[in-house]
This record gives structure tokens, sequence and C-alpha cells, in this order.
């Protein structure tokens, strides 16, 4: 596991397009997630054990911005091969059911996907304004570790602030992780 940090982000940025498969069966594109709300794009993975650390935290952010109409997804762009196929189609299929993922799961088996949002680990962060332009690429909170020392949810006041039509602050903490798997 090699320990990488998200770079300081391009704000302002549009978001890239992508056509991906998801673990529900369809195919997305990123028309399908433009309703003039805020979009969240997580790169995210089965093996990486950052990841499962902040899985239940994810699963309430889907929930606590679907109530808000805020589109969010996840994205996993690891190379299924080199890593016993934790990070397969069919094992991301199967874990997302079994947790019950609130946000479309999305596999980018070309790789395509992450290159062109730049995206560097897992987990991954990509925090868009209504008009699709990069506000934020942090951290999910301040604890990745441990959900009982979470003092402030930075992801989710960002997509507050952008609902409220402010502009996010670009002092941004980076997000740490696995990096990607890359082929």
């Amino acid at each position: 596991m090699a320990l990488t940090f998200t770079p300081f982000p391009d704000l302002g940025n549009k978001c890239p397009d992508f056509t991906l498969p998801a673990v529900d069966g369809k195919t997305y594109s990123l028309k399908d997630f433009s309703n003039g709300q805020p979009l969240v794009v997580m790169f995210i993975c089965n093996h990486c054990p950052y990841v499962q650390a902040i899985e239940d935290r994810l699963i309430q952010l889907g929930h606590d911005l679907k109530k808000q109409n805020v589109n969010v997804i996840a994205i996993c762009a690891n190379d299924e091969e080199s890593h016993n196929r934790e990070d397969s189609f069919e094992n991301l299929q199967k874990r997302a059911q079994e947790k019950g993922y609130p946000f479309v799961y999305l596999h980018d088996k070309s790789q395509a996907a992450a290159h062109a949002f730049g995206a560097v680990c897992t987990p991954d962060y990509f925090v868009y304004d209504k008009d699709l332009k990069l506000a934020y690429r942090g951290r999910l909170d301040d604890s990745w570790k441990e959900a009982a020392k979470v003092t402030k949810r930075e992801l989710f006041d960002a997509v507050q602030t952008l609902l409220k039509n402010e502009k996010v602050s670009e002092e941004q903490t980076a997000s740490m992780g696995c990096s990607i798997k890359w082929v």
C-alpha cells in the first residue's frame, strides 16, 4: 500500500465527461448527473484500508446528500487483475449490494475517467458546483481512521456552502489513501 496525497486542486476546472457501466447494470454519463446541483465524485475501491475505514461515513454522506438532491457517484478505477479481483466488477456489485450504497457505483476498467479527472488515490474526492466546475478536492473529514474522532465533515460542509450559492474556501486539506492501481 503506497500512501498518496491528492495534489492541490485546479479549482474551476470543468467536470470531465465520462460514460461508464454501473453495478446496477446501467451505463451512466455526466449528463445523467447534471441537475443544476453540486455533484460529488468519489474514487474508491473495495480493497483499500483507507476506504474501508470510512465506508460507513461515505454511505451516510450519500444518504445525507441524496435528501438534498445532490448527486453522489463513486468510481472504481483500480486494475482488477493486480488485486486478486477484489476490485472486479462482480465484487464491486457484491459490495455495493451488501452495504446498500446510496450512490451510483461505476467501474472504470479502462482507467480513462480516472486519468481525465486526475485521480491519484482511493479515496479521492471531487466536488463540482451547479455549473460543474471544480469547487472542492479535499478530504472527507478530519479523522480518516476513527469515526468517533470526527469534528469536521469538510466535504459535506463544502457541499452545504455550494448549496447556499457561496464559494468554497480554497484552503482545503488533501485527501490521502492508497495509490490507484494503474494497468
